[in-house]
């Protein structure tokens, strides 16, 4: 690779994309991927764990979220690119850190699309029982590939709209279950169901536990960094991005679990059905089956259209990069990376092929990378951005993070420690089995091109095609 003496070599070689983004789409983008099955299917598991402890195990999740968020608007301040932690990796740390992450990173989200994708087949049976699950998934998937085909400027309104039905559902369940804990009069409801049989009954360990949930819960946040390549105006709208985000998830995960906790009594909530819907039952919300489905569907639309964004960037970076093939990097007249969105495409296939020929086996193996490329992305996130400040000691920077370098440390030793969780843990058991051995996949492969390629590529000017 070319030395590089500063940034400018790496932003100018990701040129092509359009810049439509706004700062409220982009907040929406990092919502509508992280308000999804998470906070609405994934927290029984959560309760399960830890019990009403879940609340604490959301709060440490909310700010390893805020240290990340952080660390990031710092950087991404300073390097607005498509390539965003996967750039600073390589910068900062080398071009093999920038290759790990940019691909774990794409991997875990291609393979996260794919569960998505599958998921809403099944949605669809509730309405349409005689119907096979395979033409839902053609028609959403097709669906989702046009609005990122036809530009960013779409997506962008489309993500958006998205996720206003999903903020909109959790203002309203919140809504709805302060009016019934306040005026209900029902000795059923209160915050005596938090303490019922103890706070913390699975004890310290099955509150850590089920912060690893959390933490997916929060994924998808680190998405507003992608997307700051293509902002109208990155520096303002990352700030404001990252600040109205954070504040929105948190009041949004704390507010809906605590009611869920205080109407539906923690032993019944952590029977693995959604603690939503058993909470919509209690109060009696007319339809709410259906009304559940809905949310779930279009939670999943969205975290699908968001991810298979993601994804396109990633990829295409990875080939601006010399990492990928040159063809991947290509964009179309409307400044859109088409053949990286087709490869995304040709992952988010072969996740869905192999979840319908060996479903209990492959389901384990892409669950374990894809939250092992989750967790380790995150990692890499805080150990970049220590060597990003250490390079910009003397420089007045656009965002500065509080507590540097306190706060950072904090993230990293708190990832890590639940990287190595996930080994003691019998639903993630699996994460580092799979995880060590595909990075290490990861880094042959790396060698593997850089033997190949005596020099990378040099910079070309963007494709059109």
């Amino acid at each position: 690779m070319p030395q590089m003496n500063d940034f400018e070599h790496i932003a100018r070689r990701q040129g092509g994309l359009n810049k439509h983004l706004t700062a409220g789409q982009m907040s929406m983008l990092a919502i509508g991927g992280a308000i999804g099955t998470g906070l609405f299917l994934g927290s029984a598991y959560a309760i399960q764990m830890a019990g009403p402890a879940v609340l604490l195990s959301y709060l440490i999740g909310g700010v390893i979220a805020l240290l990340l968020m952080g660390s990031l608007a710092e950087m991404t301040s300073e390097h607005p690119t498509p390539g965003s932690f996967g750039d600073y990796a390589e910068f900062y740390l080398g071009p093999l850190f920038g290759f790990l992450v940019r691909y774990s990173y794409w991997s875990c989200v291609v393979l996260a699309v794919g569960t998505e994708v599958t998921a809403i087949g099944m949605y669809m049976q509730f309405w349409f029982p005689a119907t096979p699950t395979w033409p839902w998934v053609l028609l959403f998937s097709a669906a989702v590939i046009v609005v990122n085909v036809i530009g960013v400027k779409s997506f962008g309104q489309v993500e958006y709209a998205l996720s206003t039905v999903k903020v909109t559902a959790i203002v309203a369940f919140i809504l709805i279950g302060l009016g019934m804990l306040a005026f209900s009069g029902n000795p059923a409801y209160g915050l005596r169901n938090l303490t019922a049989g103890g706070f913390m009954p699975f004890g310290v360990k099955g509150m850590w536990f089920a912060t690893i949930v959390s933490i997916f819960s929060y994924l998808s946040i680190e998405m507003i960094a992608v997307a700051a390549g293509e902002a109208k105006n990155p520096v303002i709208a990352v700030k404001a991005a990252f600040k109205g985000t954070l504040v929105r998830l948190f009041i949004f995960y704390m507010l809906s679990i605590a009611l869920m906790l205080a109407i539906v009594p923690w032993r019944q909530s952590g029977t693995g059905e959604s603690p939503f819907l058993m909470a919509m039952n209690v109060i009696h919300l007319p339809a709410a089956a259906g009304i559940f489905n809905f949310i779930v569907l279009v939670a999943a639309l969205s975290a699908m259209n968001s991810q298979l964004y993601i994804t396109t960037r990633m990829m295409f970076s990875l080939s601006r990069a010399g990492q990928a093939p040159a063809a991947l990097g290509r964009v179309s007249r409307r400044g859109i990376p088409v053949n990286a969105l087709a490869m995304s495409c040709i992952g988010i296939v072969v996740s869905i092929v192999l979840s319908l020929v060996a479903p209990e086996t492959s389901f384990a193996a892409m669950m374990s990378i894809s939250v092992y490329g989750a967790c380790f992305t995150w990692l890499m996130i805080f150990v970049t951005h220590l060597f990003f400040r250490r390079r910009h000691r003397q420089t007045h920077l656009k965002f500065r993070m509080w507590g540097f370098p306190y706060t950072t440390l904090l993230g990293t030793g708190l990832m890590a420690a639940l990287m190595i969780s996930t080994a003691f843990t019998e639903f993630f058991r699996m994460t580092l089995w799979f995880g060590i051995p595909f990075t290490l996949l990861l880094v042959a492969a790396y060698r593997f091109q850089s033997r190949r390629a005596a020099a990378p590529s040099p910079f070309k000017a963007p494709e059109v095609e």
